[in-house]
């Protein structure tokens, strides 16, 4: 008995299915190159589903807010014209004056206030809080003015806790290499390591140093922390505007 052969199987090409996951690999790679300028993502297919995962869709968002919480060309302008004018009536006075660092407190309150809403608020109300509190220490132990003191605090409320912690610490080495130029060029080497072993004992002896290195004493040599403190904002403000530092 004579049997046909049995068709050949025919090709049609991919399903639908296939096809939709085929197209969707392009896309979601554009759609993550591009997390950093878009808020928000909600892209859908055409049958209204989701066309990215819970995952794809948090990297996004998280990639977006942060770069909608990056410090504002206009807030670093302003703690920068705040050292500037800070720095340079330290250097002629080795005075901060009041009418400087209040408003600039409340001008970098206002500032993110504006630009960023409460949240804006709640970071500017914290870096200031935290530049005082850090500050207060040296300034009952008679090591540092009241006048640095309170431009620590207009700064946090310009930069926030974050950056404001940074620019301490950049500062802390910006007087330190200041403080060894002129120990150097006053020739008082001896009497600086003098005062150091006065700090180590009163620290190991829970006591205040004596009057020796303080800031009543006439004869003791003061670096301005608040030109070291200027100083570093403006550097921190070059690097920035040439991208070293986000």
């Amino acid at each position: 008995m004579y049997l046909p052969p049995a068709p050949k199987a025919i090709y049609i090409g991919p399903s639908r299915k296939e096809r939709a996951q085929d197209d969707r690999i392009p896309r979601v790679a554009a759609l993550k190159s591009l997390a950093a300028v878009i808020p928000i993502v909600n892209f859908r297919s055409q049958n209204g589903s989701s066309s990215l995962s819970c995952n794809e869709r948090r990297s996004l968002q998280c990639g977006a807010t942060r770069a909608g919480t990056r410090l504002k060309p206009v807030i670093l302008a302003g703690a920068v014209l705040l050292s500037l004018i800070a720095g340079w009536t330290d250097l002629r006075s080795r005075r901060i004056p009041n009418w400087l660092t209040v408003p600039g407190l409340l001008i970098g309150v206002a500032a993110n206030t504006v630009l960023g809403g409460w949240s804006g608020l709640k970071t500017s109300l914290l870096g200031a809080a935290i530049g005082l509190a850090l500050l207060l220490p040296f300034v009952l132990l008679r090591s540092l003015g009241a006048g640095d003191w309170k431009l620590a605090g207009a700064l946090g409320a310009f930069a926030g806790p974050g950056l404001l912690v940074n620019l301490l610490l950049g500062s802390v080495f910006v007087a330190g290499v200041m403080a060894v130029v002129l120990i150097i060029y006053k020739g008082r080497v001896r009497q600086t390591l003098r005062n150091m072993g006065h700090i180590l004992v009163s620290l190991v002896t829970f006591r205040l140093p004596g009057p020796q290195v303080s800031l009543d004493n006439p004869e003791s040599l003061k670096v301005p922390y608040g030109v070291a403190l200027a100083f570093t904002v403006v550097l921190y403000g070059i690097a920035w505007k040439l991208g070293v530092v986000a």
